[in-house]
């Protein structure tokens, strides 16, 4: 499992993406970048990284369920995950 505080930043850079994505879009469409550089480094979404939801770990992710590789495996064979069924042939 990861770090709190680096959970907590992550979650912190969501929020401020989520919170300056509008004024970003405006600012960007004017071509107003004295102004984008006054914004929070943090609120650009290139700065976000993808950490799964459950333990915040940063590699093996997986988009389509926000969690990592570890974390679907566990849960996928307690059939916590609908529709996904351990392949066999």
């Amino acid at each position: 499992m990861a770090k709190k505080s680096i959970i907590a930043r992550e979650r912190k850079r969501t929020r401020l993406v989520a919170k300056y994505a509008d004024l970003r879009k405006k600012l960007k469409e004017e071509g107003d970048y004295d102004a984008l550089d006054k914004l929070p480094r943090n609120s650009n979404p290139i700065r976000k990284h993808n950490r799964c939801l459950l333990t915040g770990r940063p590699k093996g992710y997986m988009r389509k369920f926000g969690i990592c590789r570890v974390k679907f495996r566990q849960m996928a064979l307690d059939g916590k995950i609908p529709g996904v069924t351990k392949a066999s042939w």
